[in-house]
């Protein structure tokens, strides 16, 4: 079956967060991660069907819509996941901020490796915990000075044996990582879950971007995965969100294998988590039942996509860096701080082209700025265009 991603619809004018933040202005928004891309015709079609159907009271998962995640988790990472494991939740941010106030204390440190996606710096905040920040290395395998796209992205497990204290009670977790678009490996992943189960920290693992692999060499190992231990200390968030582009729907699932916590998580939603709506619910049983070729060719639309930009950054965009390879999400992370900008994003605006701000992500401002390239080739084509014109 093709699928079109060049030829999409176009949302100026629409309820788009993406596109409403440029309102009247020829700004186009590579920002926030929503991709210009309808959602699946598996999904379409089921949503028409629910809506055919008439009404909308409150909802509950269904068997078959469990079992078309954990049939899923299962084709794809091996992982057998019992359904009485699965929290569902409207959305990663609501998920991460209960995760906060289940397992910390106020007062207490929650630590995270930044650059990151920023709710997990402002969630410790909004409930009175200290966030914690640790930046990750970027070195290179051979130790000598980087080039573009040939450095790593690493976690700095030196550092964080220094920043951890006794009030350090939960560590989040971007598997993948969203904004460097780094797939983490099992080594990594056993040595950051034994580093948590030594300080007695709680691992929240977000793999919401996990189904995203540009590198297909790269498997997505779960946390969860790597031992009875490591999963009785772990809680892992999932979603159809980003790989379906379906955000605006609301549908998440907290996956808590050990009772005791499971039952705290679901103990700090009490009466202030909002239920999952009923279109979310059909959304997401035919987004991991239905639309696995659709995810297919979405991947090798979007390794096209970042191919293409790596290109262009090399041939057009002096001063502009891709430090590290693409492996995972459509976000990239790109360093301008030759251009000695003040306020970059400021800047590309003024051309015409809506970037995120590294600052937010924890990094030093006017260093780094985040690209999604979630679109179609003719729209970052032409981005790419507007943005050359802001460097020259």
């Amino acid at each position: 079956m093709n699928f079109d991603f060049d030829h999409v619809p176009g949302r100026r004018g629409t309820d788009s967060q993406k596109w409403q933040k440029y309102a009247g202005r020829d700004v186009l928004p590579l920002w926030v991660a929503d991709m210009d891309f309808p959602a699946p015709p598996a999904v379409l079609e089921a949503l028409h069907r629910r809506i055919d159907h008439g009404v909308f009271g409150y909802a509950r998962p269904v068997k078959s819509t469990v079992d078309a995640f954990v049939d899923a988790l299962a084709a794809r990472y091996g992982w057998n996941i019992d359904p009485s494991w699965l929290v569902w939740l409207p959305g990663i941010v609501v998920g991460l901020n209960v995760a906060v106030e289940a397992f910390t204390q106020p007062g207490e440190q929650v630590l995270s490796c930044t650059p990151v996606y920023p709710p997990f710096l402002t969630a410790p905040k909004n409930s009175g915990r200290e966030t914690l920040a640790v930046p990750l290395a970027l070195s290179s395998a051979d130790g000598l000075a980087l080039s573009p796209a040939e450095g790593r992205w690493e976690i700095d497990f030196d550092a964080l044996e220094r920043a951890v204290t006794p009030r350090t009670k939960l560590f989040l977790l971007c598997h993948p990582h969203n904004p460097v678009a780094r797939v983490w490996r099992r080594d990594e992943l056993v040595r950051l879950s034994e580093f948590c189960l030594r300080h007695k920290i709680i691992l929240q693992s977000d793999e919401i971007h996990c189904d995203l692999i540009l590198d297909p060499g790269l498997p997505h190992v779960p946390t969860a995965l790597l031992g009875s231990e490591i999963a009785a200390n772990t809680v892992t968030f999932m979603a159809p969100s980003k790989t379906y582009n379906l955000p605006g729907l609301g549908t998440s699932i907290a996956i808590i294998s050990d009772p005791k916590l499971r039952a705290q998580y679901v103990r700090a939603t009490a009466g202030i988590v909002a239920e999952v709506n009923a279109l979310g619910y059909t959304a997401c049983e035919a987004a991991y039942r239905d639309s696995e070729p659709w995810r297919q060719a979405l991947l090798a639309y979007l390794r096209g996509n970042g191919d293409f930009l790596k290109s262009f950054l090399a041939r057009e965009l002096p001063g502009v860096r891709l430090e590290a390879p693409l492996e995972a999400t459509y976000l990239a992370w790109l360093n301008v701080e030759a251009l000695g900008l003040a306020d970059p994003v400021a800047h590309f605006e003024k051309h015409g082209i809506g970037l995120s701000d590294g600052a937010f992500f924890g990094a030093p401002k006017g260093k780094y700025v985040r690209l999604n390239f979630g679109c179609p080739r003719a729209t970052l084509e032409e981005a790419l265009r507007r943005m050359k014109a802001g460097v020259k």
